[in-house]
């Protein structure tokens, strides 16, 4: 059995106050007949790293149930509460701080971080926050192949954006109605699966995983190519597995979003510098 509401959100648990909710902003772009996105993510945080009480009210320490946990990750669990293990929050501002120079390090060098995260309480957030940065993502489902026969994978990107760049332009026009539906279905086919990785020309310099049970095809291709890996790193994991761990609860929402929040400040401050 996985967390419960109540673990996974820090809502209603005695010892974790309720937490504050920010206002949404709305993306720039609205118009009087489509009304722009609202935004999840915006106002992104003033400062670097967030107070140890942020990490308190979006559930950041609470891992998973004792008997679910990977003992390898007991290196930053603090204890346990009720059947639950808390997870060290010194440690995940030590891990996030790491992360962090490690980003900056990166795009200052002008260098790209894959965004990857599909598991369904996330793919938006990851979505949002790539966009935001200008990063490249994975949200619906990682192709086998990806980083490992990169080179494929690169020839089948430029012939389908071949056809929508041909499409746009009204070059395909002389097609039947048919075969311009079977084009549009490819187009579709194509951005759904492919459309957040089809600017990338060559191998990022690193990839950050939200949500590892789920992400292993991912992690096991960074490991083969020398990608490093920077990753939520929850108690029922291995962290040896992560080059750059961020002890955290890589289920609730709240917490993720607290956490990428920063990281794409940090891409943000990165491309100023």
């Amino acid at each position: 059995m996985e967390k419960t509401i109540n673990e996974t959100e820090g809502v209603k648990n005695p010892a974790v106050k309720e937490a504050v909710i920010e206002p949404e902003v709305k993306a720039e772009g609205a118009t009087a007949t489509e009304p722009a996105k609202v935004s999840k993510l915006l106002p992104l945080p003033e400062k670097r790293l967030p107070e140890i009480e942020e990490l308190l009210k979006s559930g950041v320490h609470f891992g998973h149930q004792t008997g679910r946990w990977d003992p390898r990750a007991g290196v930053y669990i603090y204890g346990e509460r009720n059947g639950v293990h808390i997870i060290n929050l010194q440690a995940t501002l030590k891990g996030l701080t790491e992360v962090l120079d490690k980003i900056g390090d990166i795009v200052k060098n002008n260098g790209k971080i894959l965004f990857v995260g599909t598991k369904r309480q996330v793919r938006s957030l990851v979505l949002e926050a790539a966009e935001l940065t200008g990063m490249p993502y994975v949200t619906e489902r990682w192709l086998g192949g990806t980083f490992t026969n990169f080179t494929t994978i690169s020839r089948r990107i430029q012939k389908l954006l071949d056809i929508e760049t041909k499409f746009k332009e009204g070059k395909l026009a002389h097609y039947t109605k048919k075969e311009q539906a079977k084009f549009k279905k490819q187009i579709a086919d194509f951005n759904r699966n492919m459309g957040g990785i089809k600017t990338l020309t060559e191998l990022p310099q690193a990839i950050l995983v939200i949500g590892v049970k789920e992400e292993k095809t991912s992690i096991a291709e960074a490991k083969k190519t020398g990608v490093s890996i920077i990753a939520l790193a929850d108690t029922n994991i291995d962290p040896g597995e992560i080059d750059y761990p961020i002890p955290a609860n890589d289920d609730a929402v709240k917490s993720v979003n607290l956490l990428i929040r920063h990281i794409a400040r940090e891409i943000q401050e990165a491309k100023k510098a």
